[in-house]
């Protein structure tokens, strides 16, 4: 019912948002202040706001409850998109370079879009590579309940939902020098593989691409509106970088204060005028927002 009503809503709507929220909304602990009211304002104004994460669909069950967040989202850094059942009465649309168009697979309570390939291909992968360079990985999938809470600084129910992933490898390296990491990655360079960094932890995944799942999605919003939506990305520094390109406009929350501004980063003028800067920490940083979102913007 809620997925439904979503979707009637939308055709008041002339954005469809992507929000980053990794550093919005922890792992573990409370979300940033005011991000509670600026979603329930989206929703007044009937704007859906997609939620795009590195965690897994079983993480986001928490959060997507506390926040009620009915949209789809984009889990495991651009692997696949999760949307809400019948949230849209469509299928994806096909395209010439995909005659039947991108299959949709069900995942737990979700429909899913896969873009990148779904386990156990990048647990196989990590193991092919660990073989062919020598280099000594420990997959999160391997350890004992007791490490991994260790391993991921989770407690240990949010530690094993963590694991259970739907398409990439999560994995650190164990013992090896600058050199052996850069080997690895170069071996891994060619095969559609996606190596990121987490900290002492590390991605695997095949085919993953956050422009894709933002196409494809886009395209579905399109066709559910008659119209075309214009796709803002909003994200901290980080979380920017795969997002933005694949959005018609951006705001980038910076962790310095209004009253000082400091150095702007280096920016070519056509991405300056694309992106706007929000001070995350400011009292008024979702007010600022939400003041983007009108039609003559």
């Amino acid at each position: 019912m809620e997925a439904r009503q979503a979707e009637n809503s939308l055709h008041q709507t002339s954005f469809i948002l992507y929000i980053a929220v990794d550093d919005l909304i922890p792992a573990h602990g409370k979300s940033v202040p005011g991000l509670d009211e600026f979603t329930a304002a989206l929703d007044h104004r009937g704007i859906p706001a997609v939620w795009l994460t590195s965690r897994t669909r079983l993480q986001m069950d928490e959060p997507r409850r506390k926040l009620a967040h009915t949209h789809p989202f984009i889990a495991e850094d651009g692997c696949g998109v999760f949307l809400p059942e019948d949230y849209f009465h469509l299928r994806p649309q096909s395209s010439p370079s995909q005659p039947r168009g991108i299959p949709t697979v069900r995942l737990g309570r979700f429909t899913c879009l896969p873009i990148g390939e779904q386990q156990p291909a990048a647990s196989e992968a990590l193991e092919t590579l660990a073989s062919e360079t020598g280099v000594s990985v420990v997959s999160l999938r391997s350890l004992p309940p007791r490490e991994l809470a260790q391993n991921t600084n989770l407690p240990q129910r949010e530690a094993e939902l963590a694991r259970q992933r739907d398409f990439d490898e999560l994995f650190f390296f164990a013992g090896a020098s600058e050199w052996d990491i850069n080997n690895f990655k170069a071996a891994g360079h060619g095969r559609s593989i996606q190596l990121r960094q987490r900290g002492i932890l590390w991605s695997l995944s095949i085919g993953a691409s956050v422009r894709r799942c933002v196409g494809e999605l886009s395209k579905l919003y399109d066709r559910a509106l008659r119209s075309h939506a214009r796709a803002i990305g909003i994200a901290t520094p980080g979380q920017d970088a795969t997002l933005f390109p694949s959005c018609d406009r951006a705001i980038l929350l910076t962790d310095k204060s209004a009253d000082q501004p400091g150095a702007p980063p280096a920016r070519s003028a056509a991405e300056a005028h694309r992106v706007m800067e929000v001070p995350l920490r400011a009292g008024d940083t979702w007010e600022q927002v939400l003041a983007t979102l009108s039609p003559q913007r």
